[in-house]
């Protein structure tokens, strides 16, 4: 939120995921439907957690739209322990992750087995009233192999700066040379001897192999039964998140760009996010009748042809003019070329 807000109800300080500092905020609860198109949204008070609203959309989900039986499908910042056994004392399904250190102790208690990764298939292994989907990605696991490698590397190269450092400065080797290792998260990977002067260390090579085992490696949990949900749609479920990710980034910056907001009424900023959110409810629609022209540009990143973007550039072009010369009124209209002609098609549009 941009300016200051003497009167309100939602605008607060809160946590920033995008990091900007020294801004009032609001928080948007989006609800999507399983292939991501928005069906709601709701604004509220700029210090509202994540988790403190499960419940309360859940209800929703009952009390709103009459559904009985939910599966609810949410991140790992999202379904904490006790959020978990909060929504599972309601009577309502979990779909959701474990992170490195829930699949480690998963292993240390024999509940699972590294060698059970398959990167061909989806291995389900149930323990107790929980069922674990047990994935893997090749690609992922040599992006986060890199990854470390990359930022052990540079851990390195600043501890070595600090040990072989002869002047003189206030803070003492050893602080510097922890700001470095928990700058790059590496703490748990270095060994370190001595202290300040005398400062050495090592980097323990059975971690990183120990870790190097979960590279590519996620789980999927759930206590829904196999009757409910196959152990594939539940995998599925949850990489659906992607597209609710995906519908905040537009929201956000990409193409709608919800923000700045300068509206100094609750009302009117409500307005606003409904307004963004119908903009956004037409893109997506958009997009899904323009499957058939975007599919076929199998181009990746930047170099992608048919974008959304070039997409609304190319319609730009089509322009009405009213040209007014003294006493004469013309209206001049372009006449779409191929291309264009191929989106209205598409679209249902006239012109």
């Amino acid at each position: 939120m941009e300016g200051e807000y003497a009167t309100s109800d939602l605008v607060e300080y809160g946590y920033n995921r995008d990091k900007k500092q020294g801004h009032e905020q609001i928080v948007i609860s989006l609800l999507c439907n399983k292939d991501g198109c928005p069906i709601a949204v709701e604004v509220l008070k700029g210090n509202t957690k994540d988790d403190t609203t499960v419940l309360d959309k859940i209800d929703d989900l009952r009390k709103k739209y009459g559904f009985e039986n939910v599966i609810f499908v949410g991140d790992r910042g999202m379904i904490t322990q006790s959020k978990y056994e909060q929504i599972n004392h309601n009577s309502v399904k979990v779909i959701s992750a474990l992170n490195h250190k829930n699949i480690q102790d998963l292993c240390d208690k024999g509940v699972i087995q590294m060698n059970l990764f398959d990167e061909n298939g989806i291995v389900e292994v149930i323990d107790k009233n929980l069922r674990y989907m047990l994935c893997k990605n090749p690609i992922m696991a040599k992006k986060e192999a890199k990854t470390r490698q990359d930022l052990l590397k540079m851990t390195a190269d600043e501890l070595d700066k600090i040990i072989d450092s002869t002047r003189k400065i206030k803070n003492s080797k050893a602080i510097r040379a922890g700001k470095v290792v928990n700058k790059y998260k590496m703490a748990k990977f270095i060994i370190f001897d001595g202290s300040d002067e005398n400062l050495s260390y090592k980097i323990d090579e059975d971690k990183v192999q120990k870790e190097s085992l979960l590279d590519g490696c996620y789980v999927i949990f759930t206590d829904a039964s196999s009757a409910d949900i196959s152990a594939a749609e539940s995998v599925k479920s949850y990489k659906r998140l992607m597209q609710v990710e995906q519908a905040f980034a537009n929201l956000k910056t990409v193409q709608l760009e919800i923000r700045p907001i300068y509206h100094k009424t609750d009302d009117r900023i409500k307005c606003h996010v409904f307004i963004c959110m119908l903009a956004y409810y037409v893109m997506w629609n958009m997009q899904q009748r323009l499957k058939p022209l975007t599919d076929t540009d199998k181009t990746a990143g930047a170099n992608k042809k048919y974008s959304f973007d070039y997409i609304v550039e190319t319609l730009k072009t089509i322009r009405l003019d009213t040209v007014d010369f003294m006493t004469a009124k013309t209206s001049i209209k372009s006449t779409p070329n191929e291309e264009q002609t191929q989106i209205f098609k598409l679209l249902g549009a006239k012109l």
